[in-house]
């Protein structure tokens, strides 16, 4: 053998800070992204507000400007704040609506502060959801269930698979440590990924495995993850270099890639359960008897170049003139993922509505079976990428404020070979149980037989399931004699 060189011809897809920023801006909530956006805007000079002293931008900044900048923005948003003034501004005409299905009446676009107040979703129930997305067999689901319940605020597995297998039915020897596995496999890549895992190395390597194979330094560093994250602390670039016989430079890059992720990925849900006031991200009405959806206009919609020393960059020295060009090109994809973030959404809430309008003329009854597979097959993008649209985003209804994740629900078929939402049939189940009898109350198996005369068949242990999550009393404690 003898070392040479040679050329090659390939195509491969980069993870680049412009898509790692778009893919960072999808996820954040409204809230957050006005935050993230009012950071950018105090760190760049080339970012203003839309409307914000008009005047000033006709003229070209002088230097004294550029170093004053930064207090100003200050300066006004303390005014902003002594005034009251409110950032969610409301439709004008400029707006674009967007249509889809069918439905009657109109809409109002005057907004019930208590339309905004909302539970905080806990992780367990936030991977409950996605669990219930996925097509298991029941004995996977009760191992999922379980694994979910065992997962800790953090987003780790801290009990041990025989922990597990004792917590589910039967006798535990019957539960494969292989099949629980395989099941905390498919948890690990739910959202946020990396949830499930039994220690920070293993969080770390299902982070680096869901990106592309070719993004720049994964490969370093998963070995790293693997075999140095104990050391890592002391090594540093340099001696990762050494450990691993490559360049300080890749060991530089693959340093940075692992220092992107989170080693905490449950904290990104939840928190305290209490209710919380958010900030719907769109708005759906009836228009001329048409569903349509709108996004609700934040601070990140006022965003802008700074006309003003974008001009200056002709005028400036070569070394200002270059870095007023980065920040410029900074701003630039600042501005687009912005935009691109706004196209995405509502391209998922057009698919939403049109699969969904039941919904919401009718209400959770009217639920049809939806997953995260169908919507991204309709709107051709990835299942991530739609996870990642809906993540804490809220949409304002004639029904309230909803998450987006209530739009989507797991199925059960029906007797006419149709499909049933498990809302759906949670609505039934109430129905029932609203007008049973109180002196003699529907049990389980009687409301099961009651959803089979309907259509539906459904058995006695998954009736008890919905039941104890719409938080009803078995049939024993409803019973009242006066």
């Amino acid at each position: 053998m003898k070392a040479r060189l040679q050329t090659s011809l390939g195509q491969q897809l980069v993870l680049t800070p412009q898509l790692r920023q778009a893919l960072h801006l999808l996820q954040l909530s409204s809230l957050e992204l006005d935050a993230e956006i009012s950071a950018a805007v105090e760190s760049n000079p080339l970012l203003d507000w839309q409307g914000e002293d008009d005047l000033q931008l006709l003229r070209t900044p002088t230097r004294a400007d550029a170093e004053q900048a930064s207090a100003e923005r200050v300066a006004t948003d303390e005014r902003r704040a002594d005034d009251g003034s409110d950032h969610w501004d409301a439709p004008g005409p400029d707006e674009r609506w967007h249509g889809s299905g069918s439905g009657a009446g109109t809409g109002d676009d005057d907004y019930d502060p208590a339309d905004r107040m909302v539970r905080t979703e806990s992780l367990r129930e936030h991977l409950a959801w996605q669990l219930g997305l996925i097509n298991l067999s029941p004995r996977d689901r009760h191992i999922g269930e379980a694994l979910v319940d065992a997962i800790d605020d953090d987003g780790y597995l801290r009990a041990s698979f025989d922990d597990i297998a004792a917590a589910l039915p039967g006798p535990p020897a019957q539960w494969e440590h292989d099949e629980i596995l395989a099941v905390l496999r498919q948890i690990q890549m739910l959202d946020p990924v990396g949830v499930g895992a039994r220690d920070l190395r293993e969080c770390l390597e299902v982070q680096l495995l869901a990106l592309p194979e070719d993004a720049p330094g994964r490969t370093l560093a998963l070995r790293i993850a693997a075999e140095l994250i104990e050391s890592l602390p002391r090594l540093g670039a340099r001696g990762l270099a050494d450990a691993l016989a490559s360049t300080q430079a890749d060991a530089e890059t693959a340093l940075h890639l692992l220092r992107s992720l989170d080693p905490r990925p449950g904290a990104q849900i939840g928190g305290v359960d209490s209710d919380a006031y958010v900030a719907p991200d769109c708005a759906v009405e009836r228009r001329n008897g048409v569903w349509k959806v709108r996004l609700i206009g934040g601070p990140h919609s006022r965003l802008t170049i700074h006309r003003g020393y974008e001009r200056m960059i002709q005028h400036a020295s070569e070394a200002d003139a270059g870095y007023l060009r980065g920040r410029l090109q900074e701003a630039r994809w600042l501005l687009r993922n912005v935009e691109a973030r706004g196209e995405t959404l509502l391209k998922v809430m057009r698919c939403l509505i049109r699969q969904q309008s039941g919904f919401l003329e009718f209400g959770p009854q009217a639920l049809r079976p939806l997953t995260l597979r169908e919507v991204a097959a309709d709107i051709g993008m990835h299942e991530s990428t739609v996870s990642r649209a809906i993540a804490r985003k809220y949409v304002h209804t004639p029904r309230g404020t909803l998450p987006l994740r209530a739009f989507f629900a797991s199925g059960v078929g029906t007797d006419t070979g149709g499909q049933a939402s498990s809302t759906a049939i949670q609505q039934m189940i109430r129905r029932l149980v609203d007008a049973e009898n109180p002196r003699k109350p529907l049990s389980d198996a009687r409301l099961a037989d009651e959803l089979k005369a309907a259509g539906v068949p459904v058995a006695r242990r998954t009736v008890a399931k919905y039941r104890e999550a719409l938080n009803i009393p078995s049939s024993h404690d409803r019973v009242r004699l006066g």
